[in-house]
Protein backbone atom coordinates (compact mmCIF):
# COMPACT_ATOMS: atom_id res chain seq x y z
CA UNK A 1 0.00 0.00 0.00
CA UNK A 2 1.57 3.28 -1.15
CA UNK A 3 1.30 6.18 1.29
CA UNK A 4 0.04 9.41 -0.22
CA UNK A 5 1.69 12.80 0.17
CA UNK A 6 -0.27 15.53 1.91
CA UNK A 7 -1.74 18.55 0.19
CA UNK A 8 -4.58 21.02 0.58
CA UNK A 9 -8.27 20.75 -0.19
CA UNK A 10 -9.38 23.44 -2.62
CA UNK A 11 -12.88 24.38 -3.80
CA UNK A 12 -13.16 22.64 -7.17
CA UNK A 13 -15.45 25.09 -9.01
CA UNK A 14 -15.51 22.79 -12.04
CA UNK A 15 -18.41 24.69 -13.61
CA UNK A 16 -17.50 23.55 -17.11
CA UNK A 17 -16.99 19.81 -16.54
CA UNK A 18 -20.15 18.97 -18.50
CA UNK A 19 -19.52 21.58 -21.21
CA UNK A 20 -18.42 19.84 -24.41
CA UNK A 21 -15.57 21.52 -26.26
CA UNK A 22 -16.65 23.78 -29.12
CA UNK A 23 -14.62 25.49 -31.83
CA UNK A 24 -14.45 29.25 -31.65
CA UNK A 25 -15.29 31.16 -34.87
CA UNK A 26 -12.17 31.72 -36.96
CA UNK A 27 -10.53 34.99 -35.87
CA UNK A 28 -9.74 37.66 -38.46
CA UNK A 29 -6.12 37.79 -37.33
CA UNK A 30 -3.78 35.74 -35.17
CA UNK A 31 -0.51 36.68 -33.50
CA UNK A 32 1.79 33.67 -33.09
CA UNK A 33 4.78 34.15 -30.75
CA UNK A 34 8.06 32.47 -31.64
CA UNK A 35 8.49 31.39 -28.00
CA UNK A 36 5.67 29.36 -26.43
CA UNK A 37 7.70 26.90 -24.36
CA UNK A 38 10.58 26.58 -21.93
CA UNK A 39 13.81 27.08 -23.83
CA UNK A 40 15.01 29.02 -26.82
CA UNK A 41 12.84 31.17 -29.10
CA UNK A 42 12.44 30.39 -32.79
CA UNK A 43 13.45 32.57 -35.71
CA UNK A 44 10.64 33.48 -38.13
CA UNK A 45 10.84 31.57 -41.43
CA UNK A 46 8.37 33.87 -43.19
CA UNK A 47 8.29 37.54 -44.08
CA UNK A 48 5.62 40.19 -44.46
CA UNK A 49 3.49 39.52 -47.53
CA UNK A 50 4.01 35.75 -47.55
CA UNK A 51 1.00 33.48 -47.94
CA UNK A 52 0.83 30.68 -45.35
CA UNK A 53 -1.31 27.59 -44.88
CA UNK A 54 -2.51 25.67 -41.83
CA UNK A 55 0.27 23.58 -40.35
CA UNK A 56 3.05 25.30 -42.29
CA UNK A 57 6.24 25.76 -40.29
CA UNK A 58 6.74 29.50 -39.73
CA UNK A 59 9.45 29.44 -37.06
CA UNK A 60 12.32 27.17 -36.00
CA UNK A 61 15.71 27.08 -34.31
CA UNK A 62 18.77 24.84 -34.11
CA UNK A 63 18.50 24.85 -30.30
CA UNK A 64 17.77 21.41 -28.85
CA UNK A 65 15.67 22.81 -25.99
CA UNK A 66 12.95 24.22 -28.23
CA UNK A 67 10.32 23.24 -30.78
CA UNK A 68 9.19 24.71 -34.11
CA UNK A 69 6.15 26.94 -34.54
CA UNK A 70 3.42 26.42 -37.14
CA UNK A 71 0.69 28.55 -38.68
CA UNK A 72 -2.72 27.92 -37.13
CA UNK A 73 -4.60 29.59 -39.99
CA UNK A 74 -4.23 30.16 -43.70
CA UNK A 75 -3.77 33.70 -44.89
CA UNK A 76 -1.18 36.45 -45.33
CA UNK A 77 1.62 37.54 -43.02
CA UNK A 78 0.94 41.18 -42.22
CA UNK A 79 3.65 41.92 -39.64
CA UNK A 80 6.54 40.51 -37.64
CA UNK A 81 6.59 42.29 -34.32
CA UNK A 82 8.17 42.17 -30.89
CA UNK A 83 6.08 40.29 -28.34
CA UNK A 84 6.18 40.50 -24.53
CA UNK A 85 4.99 37.27 -22.92
CA UNK A 86 3.14 36.95 -19.63
CA UNK A 87 6.36 35.69 -18.01
CA UNK A 88 8.28 38.80 -19.06
CA UNK A 89 10.24 37.11 -21.87
CA UNK A 90 10.36 38.86 -25.25
CA UNK A 91 10.45 37.31 -28.70
CA UNK A 92 9.32 37.90 -32.25
CA UNK A 93 5.70 37.20 -33.25
CA UNK A 94 4.20 36.54 -36.67
CA UNK A 95 0.87 38.24 -37.34
CA UNK A 96 -1.38 36.62 -39.94
CA UNK A 97 -4.57 37.94 -41.53
CA UNK A 98 -6.80 34.93 -42.13
CA UNK A 99 -8.37 34.26 -45.53
CA UNK A 100 -11.23 32.20 -44.09
CA UNK A 101 -10.32 29.12 -46.16
CA UNK A 102 -8.20 27.20 -43.64
CA UNK A 103 -6.21 25.68 -46.48
CA UNK A 104 -4.05 22.86 -45.16
CA UNK A 105 -0.33 22.88 -45.95
CA UNK A 106 0.17 20.49 -48.91
CA UNK A 107 3.47 19.22 -47.46
CA UNK A 108 1.86 17.66 -44.41
CA UNK A 109 1.84 13.89 -44.13
CA UNK A 110 1.92 11.38 -41.26
CA UNK A 111 5.46 10.87 -39.94
CA UNK A 112 7.23 7.55 -40.38
CA UNK A 113 7.85 6.25 -36.85
CA UNK A 114 9.82 3.04 -36.49
CA UNK A 115 11.91 3.46 -33.35
CA UNK A 116 12.79 5.76 -30.45
CA UNK A 117 14.89 8.11 -32.58
CA UNK A 118 12.24 8.59 -35.27
CA UNK A 119 9.56 9.05 -32.58
CA UNK A 120 11.55 11.81 -30.86
CA UNK A 121 12.21 13.50 -34.21
CA UNK A 122 8.53 13.36 -35.16
CA UNK A 123 7.43 14.70 -31.78
CA UNK A 124 9.82 17.64 -32.09
CA UNK A 125 8.59 18.40 -35.61
CA UNK A 126 4.99 18.39 -34.33
CA UNK A 127 5.78 21.41 -32.17
CA UNK A 128 4.20 19.86 -29.09
CA UNK A 129 5.09 20.94 -25.56
CA UNK A 130 3.61 19.85 -22.25
CA UNK A 131 -0.07 20.72 -22.53
CA UNK A 132 -0.67 20.59 -18.79
CA UNK A 133 0.57 24.17 -18.56
CA UNK A 134 4.34 23.87 -18.06
CA UNK A 135 5.37 24.07 -21.72
CA UNK A 136 8.33 21.69 -21.44
CA UNK A 137 9.44 20.51 -24.93
CA UNK A 138 8.03 16.98 -25.10
CA UNK A 139 10.67 15.44 -27.37
CA UNK A 140 13.34 15.94 -24.70
CA UNK A 141 11.53 13.48 -22.42
CA UNK A 142 11.83 10.81 -25.10
CA UNK A 143 15.62 10.61 -24.84
CA UNK A 144 16.21 9.51 -21.23
CA UNK A 145 19.67 8.42 -20.12
CA UNK A 146 18.27 5.72 -17.84
CA UNK A 147 16.00 2.72 -18.32
CA UNK A 148 12.32 3.61 -18.10
CA UNK A 149 9.86 1.05 -16.76
CA UNK A 150 6.78 3.21 -16.23
CA UNK A 151 4.97 5.70 -18.45
CA UNK A 152 2.90 7.86 -16.10
CA UNK A 153 0.03 9.80 -17.63
CA UNK A 154 -1.15 12.85 -15.69
CA UNK A 155 -4.92 13.23 -15.70
CA UNK A 156 -5.21 14.82 -12.25
CA UNK A 157 -6.17 18.36 -13.33
CA UNK A 158 -6.19 19.38 -9.67
CA UNK A 159 -6.49 23.16 -10.03
CA UNK A 160 -9.92 24.78 -9.54
CA UNK A 161 -11.97 25.75 -12.60
CA UNK A 162 -9.90 23.94 -15.28
CA UNK A 163 -11.66 21.09 -17.12
CA UNK A 164 -9.93 21.01 -20.51
CA UNK A 165 -8.05 17.77 -19.72
CA UNK A 166 -11.23 16.26 -18.28
CA UNK A 167 -13.06 16.94 -21.54
CA UNK A 168 -10.18 15.30 -23.44
CA UNK A 169 -10.59 12.20 -21.27
CA UNK A 170 -14.36 11.89 -21.70
CA UNK A 171 -14.63 13.08 -25.31
CA UNK A 172 -11.68 11.26 -26.92
CA UNK A 173 -10.33 8.62 -24.53
CA UNK A 174 -9.28 6.42 -27.44
CA UNK A 175 -6.67 9.01 -28.47
CA UNK A 176 -5.13 8.79 -25.00
CA UNK A 177 -5.00 4.99 -24.96
CA UNK A 178 -3.63 4.81 -28.50
CA UNK A 179 -1.04 7.47 -27.68
CA UNK A 180 0.08 5.48 -24.66
CA UNK A 181 0.43 2.31 -26.76
CA UNK A 182 2.46 4.22 -29.39
CA UNK A 183 4.86 5.58 -26.79
CA UNK A 184 5.21 2.27 -24.94
CA UNK A 185 5.97 0.45 -28.19
CA UNK A 186 8.72 2.75 -29.47
CA UNK A 187 10.23 3.63 -26.08
CA UNK A 188 10.20 0.01 -24.94
CA UNK A 189 8.30 0.80 -21.73
CA UNK A 190 6.60 -2.28 -20.21
CA UNK A 191 3.81 -0.60 -18.24
CA UNK A 192 1.78 2.57 -17.99
CA UNK A 193 -0.35 4.22 -15.32
CA UNK A 194 -2.97 6.92 -15.75
CA UNK A 195 -3.36 8.98 -12.56
CA UNK A 196 -6.79 10.62 -12.17
CA UNK A 197 -8.26 12.33 -9.12
CA UNK A 198 -11.24 10.40 -7.79
CA UNK A 199 -13.54 13.42 -8.16
CA UNK A 200 -13.64 12.57 -11.88
CA UNK A 201 -15.59 9.27 -11.81
CA UNK A 202 -16.79 9.57 -15.40
CA UNK A 203 -13.22 9.91 -16.72
CA UNK A 204 -12.11 6.99 -14.56
CA UNK A 205 -15.00 4.86 -15.81
CA UNK A 206 -14.39 5.65 -19.49
CA UNK A 207 -10.64 5.04 -19.33
CA UNK A 208 -11.03 1.84 -17.29
CA UNK A 209 -13.32 0.51 -20.02
CA UNK A 210 -10.90 1.60 -22.75
CA UNK A 211 -7.85 0.11 -21.02
CA UNK A 212 -9.56 -3.12 -19.96
CA UNK A 213 -8.09 -5.06 -22.89
CA UNK A 214 -4.57 -3.80 -22.15
CA UNK A 215 -3.30 -5.29 -18.86
CA UNK A 216 -0.10 -3.25 -19.14
CA UNK A 217 -2.13 -0.02 -18.74
CA UNK A 218 -3.39 0.66 -15.21
CA UNK A 219 -5.86 3.35 -14.12
CA UNK A 220 -4.86 4.83 -10.75
CA UNK A 221 -7.62 6.83 -8.99
CA UNK A 222 -5.99 9.34 -6.64
CA UNK A 223 -7.16 11.34 -3.61
CA UNK A 224 -8.70 14.69 -4.46
CA UNK A 225 -6.01 16.91 -3.02
CA UNK A 226 -3.89 19.70 -4.46
CA UNK A 227 -1.23 19.58 -5.96
CA UNK A 228 -1.99 16.02 -7.07
CA UNK A 229 -0.87 16.81 -10.62
CA UNK A 230 2.66 17.90 -9.68
CA UNK A 231 5.22 15.46 -11.12
CA UNK A 232 6.96 14.55 -7.86
CA UNK A 233 3.64 14.15 -6.07
CA UNK A 234 2.05 12.00 -8.75
CA UNK A 235 5.13 9.80 -9.09
CA UNK A 236 5.18 9.10 -5.36
CA UNK A 237 1.41 8.63 -5.09
CA UNK A 238 1.29 6.10 -7.94
CA UNK A 239 4.64 4.30 -7.68
CA UNK A 240 6.05 5.09 -4.24
CA UNK A 241 9.26 6.42 -5.80
CA UNK A 242 10.92 9.59 -4.56
CA UNK A 243 12.40 12.10 -7.01
CA UNK A 244 15.15 13.79 -5.01
CA UNK A 245 16.39 17.35 -5.33
CA UNK A 246 18.22 17.77 -8.63
CA UNK A 247 16.77 14.57 -10.11
CA UNK A 248 14.43 14.13 -13.06
CA UNK A 249 11.53 11.63 -13.19
CA UNK A 250 13.61 9.54 -15.61
CA UNK A 251 16.22 9.10 -12.87
CA UNK A 252 13.68 6.92 -11.02
CA UNK A 253 12.54 5.07 -14.16
CA UNK A 254 9.48 7.18 -14.97
CA UNK A 255 8.39 9.44 -17.82
CA UNK A 256 5.44 11.71 -16.99
CA UNK A 257 3.15 13.14 -19.68
CA UNK A 258 -0.13 15.00 -19.63
CA UNK A 259 -3.23 13.26 -21.04
CA UNK A 260 -3.75 15.95 -23.69
CA UNK A 261 -0.11 15.75 -24.77
CA UNK A 262 -0.31 11.97 -25.27
CA UNK A 263 -3.59 12.28 -27.17
CA UNK A 264 -2.10 14.92 -29.47
CA UNK A 265 0.95 12.76 -30.23
CA UNK A 266 -1.34 9.96 -31.42
CA UNK A 267 -3.35 12.32 -33.64
CA UNK A 268 -0.16 13.77 -35.11
CA UNK A 269 1.12 10.27 -35.87
CA UNK A 270 -2.07 9.61 -37.83
CA UNK A 271 -2.45 12.91 -39.68
CA UNK A 272 0.86 14.81 -39.66
CA UNK A 273 -1.00 17.96 -38.53
CA UNK A 274 1.26 19.78 -36.03
CA UNK A 275 0.08 21.62 -32.93
CA UNK A 276 -2.02 24.47 -34.31
CA UNK A 277 -4.95 24.69 -31.89
CA UNK A 278 -5.52 24.57 -28.16
CA UNK A 279 -8.26 23.14 -25.95
CA UNK A 280 -8.88 25.43 -22.96
CA UNK A 281 -11.40 26.39 -20.27
CA UNK A 282 -12.88 29.89 -19.99
CA UNK A 283 -14.35 30.67 -16.55
CA UNK A 284 -14.48 33.15 -13.68
CA UNK A 285 -17.05 35.35 -11.98
CA UNK A 286 -17.22 37.77 -14.93
CA UNK A 287 -17.98 35.00 -17.44
CA UNK A 288 -21.66 34.56 -18.33
CA UNK A 289 -21.04 31.47 -20.49
CA UNK A 290 -18.32 29.33 -18.86
CA UNK A 291 -17.13 26.94 -21.56
CA UNK A 292 -14.43 24.72 -23.00
CA UNK A 293 -13.12 25.96 -26.34
CA UNK A 294 -10.86 24.79 -29.13
CA UNK A 295 -9.08 27.82 -30.57
CA UNK A 296 -6.37 28.41 -33.19
CA UNK A 297 -3.06 29.22 -31.49
CA UNK A 298 -2.45 32.95 -31.69
CA UNK A 299 -6.11 33.90 -31.16
CA UNK A 300 -6.33 36.81 -28.74
CA UNK A 301 -7.58 36.17 -25.22
CA UNK A 302 -10.07 39.01 -25.84
CA UNK A 303 -11.82 37.00 -28.58
CA UNK A 304 -12.13 33.93 -26.36
CA UNK A 305 -13.55 36.09 -23.58
CA UNK A 306 -16.03 37.67 -25.98
CA UNK A 307 -17.22 34.23 -27.09
CA UNK A 308 -17.74 33.29 -23.42
CA UNK A 309 -19.75 36.49 -22.87
CA UNK A 310 -17.31 38.07 -20.46
CA UNK A 311 -18.28 41.37 -18.80
CA UNK A 312 -14.89 42.93 -19.48
CA UNK A 313 -15.68 46.13 -17.57
CA UNK A 314 -15.78 44.12 -14.34
CA UNK A 315 -12.53 42.20 -14.82
CA UNK A 316 -9.91 43.05 -12.21
CA UNK A 317 -7.66 40.00 -12.61
CA UNK A 318 -7.04 37.98 -15.75
CA UNK A 319 -5.19 34.68 -15.33
CA UNK A 320 -3.65 32.30 -17.85
CA UNK A 321 -3.94 28.86 -16.23
CA UNK A 322 -5.34 28.07 -12.81
CA UNK A 323 -5.71 30.36 -9.78
CA UNK A 324 -2.90 28.56 -7.91
CA UNK A 325 -0.09 28.36 -10.47
CA UNK A 326 -1.33 30.49 -13.35
CA UNK A 327 0.17 33.79 -14.51
CA UNK A 328 -1.59 37.14 -14.51
CA UNK A 329 -2.04 38.67 -17.96
CA UNK A 330 -1.37 42.37 -18.38
CA UNK A 331 -3.74 42.72 -21.35
CA UNK A 332 -6.55 40.68 -22.97
CA UNK A 333 -4.85 41.29 -26.31
CA UNK A 334 -2.35 38.59 -25.36
CA UNK A 335 -2.38 35.65 -27.82
CA UNK A 336 -3.37 32.18 -26.65
CA UNK A 337 -0.25 29.98 -26.73
CA UNK A 338 0.55 26.28 -26.64
CA UNK A 339 0.71 25.79 -22.84
CA UNK A 340 -2.55 27.70 -22.15
CA UNK A 341 -5.15 25.34 -20.66
CA UNK A 342 -7.43 27.99 -19.17
CA UNK A 343 -8.25 31.68 -19.10
CA UNK A 344 -9.89 32.90 -15.89
CA UNK A 345 -11.41 36.38 -15.52
CA UNK A 346 -12.28 37.61 -12.01
CA UNK A 347 -13.80 40.68 -10.44
CA UNK A 348 -13.80 39.58 -6.79
CA UNK A 349 -10.34 38.81 -5.44
CA UNK A 350 -9.76 37.91 -1.81
CA UNK A 351 -6.66 39.63 -0.47
CA UNK A 352 -5.42 38.94 3.08
CA UNK A 353 -3.57 41.82 4.72
CA UNK A 354 -0.08 40.67 5.70
CA UNK A 355 0.58 40.49 9.42
CA UNK A 356 3.34 38.97 11.56
CA UNK A 357 3.94 35.22 11.28
CA UNK A 358 2.32 33.44 14.26
CA UNK A 359 4.43 30.27 13.83
CA UNK A 360 1.31 28.13 13.40
CA UNK A 361 3.03 25.63 11.08
CA UNK A 362 0.15 25.45 8.59
CA UNK A 363 2.47 26.10 5.67
CA UNK A 364 4.69 23.15 6.59
CA UNK A 365 1.70 20.83 6.99
CA UNK A 366 0.28 21.97 3.65
CA UNK A 367 3.51 21.49 1.70
CA UNK A 368 3.46 18.05 0.03
CA UNK A 369 7.26 17.92 0.20
CA UNK A 370 7.38 19.01 3.84
CA UNK A 371 9.50 22.09 3.26
CA UNK A 372 9.72 24.92 5.78
CA UNK A 373 8.39 28.02 3.97
CA UNK A 374 8.86 30.32 6.97
CA UNK A 375 12.56 29.46 7.17
CA UNK A 376 12.91 29.93 3.41
CA UNK A 377 11.20 33.32 3.68
CA UNK A 378 13.62 34.36 6.43
CA UNK A 379 16.61 33.16 4.40
CA UNK A 380 15.43 35.09 1.34
CA UNK A 381 14.99 38.31 3.28
CA UNK A 382 18.56 38.03 4.60
CA UNK A 383 19.86 36.76 1.24
CA UNK A 384 21.28 33.70 3.01
CA UNK A 385 22.01 31.35 0.11
CA UNK A 386 23.48 28.69 2.39
CA UNK A 387 20.22 28.54 4.36
CA UNK A 388 18.15 28.42 1.15
CA UNK A 389 20.12 25.36 0.11
CA UNK A 390 19.97 23.81 3.59
CA UNK A 391 16.17 24.05 3.61
CA UNK A 392 15.93 22.54 0.09
CA UNK A 393 14.54 25.50 -1.85
CA UNK A 394 15.29 23.61 -5.07
CA UNK A 395 12.53 21.12 -4.25
CA UNK A 396 9.82 23.81 -4.15
CA UNK A 397 7.33 23.38 -6.99
CA UNK A 398 5.68 26.78 -6.36
CA UNK A 399 2.32 25.07 -6.06
CA UNK A 400 1.09 27.87 -3.79
CA UNK A 401 -0.25 25.62 -1.01
CA UNK A 402 1.73 27.50 1.64
CA UNK A 403 0.39 30.87 0.52
CA UNK A 404 -3.15 29.46 0.36
CA UNK A 405 -3.21 28.36 4.02
CA UNK A 406 -1.19 31.19 5.60
CA UNK A 407 -3.46 33.10 8.06
CA UNK A 408 -0.95 35.95 8.15
CA UNK A 409 -1.24 36.58 4.40
CA UNK A 410 2.43 35.94 3.60
CA UNK A 411 3.09 35.27 -0.08
CA UNK A 412 5.37 32.36 0.68
CA UNK A 413 5.30 30.62 -2.70
CA UNK A 414 6.01 33.88 -4.49
CA UNK A 415 8.93 34.48 -2.14
CA UNK A 416 10.33 31.03 -2.92
CA UNK A 417 10.19 31.80 -6.64
CA UNK A 418 12.14 35.02 -6.13
CA UNK A 419 14.60 33.20 -3.86
CA UNK A 420 15.47 30.70 -6.58
CA UNK A 421 17.20 33.50 -8.47
CA UNK A 422 19.76 33.59 -5.65
CA UNK A 423 20.76 29.94 -6.04
CA UNK A 424 23.93 29.21 -8.00
CA UNK A 425 23.24 27.99 -11.52
CA UNK A 426 24.32 24.45 -12.39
Amino acid sequence: MIKKLHGVHLPHKKDTEHKECVHIPLPKTVKIPMLMNMGAPCTPLVKVGDTVTVGQKIGDTDAFFSVPVHASVSGTVTAITDHLGANGATCKAVEIETDGKQTVCPDLKPPVITDRESLAKAVRESGVVGLGGAGFPTHIKLNPKTKIDTLLINGAECEPYITSDYRQMVESPEDIINGIKLLMQHLDIPKAKIGIENNKPEAVKVLVQMADQYPEIDIAPLPTTYPQGAEKVMIYNTTGRIVKEGQLPSDVGVIVMNVSTVAFIYRYAQTGMPLTERRLTIDGDTIKNPCNLIVPIGTSVAEALEFAKCDTDRVKKLISGGPMMGMCLYTPDTPICKPNNAILAFEHITEVEETACIRCGRCMRACPLRLMPTELEKAYKTKNVEALQKFKLGLCMNCGSCTFVCPAGHKLAETNQLAKALLPRK
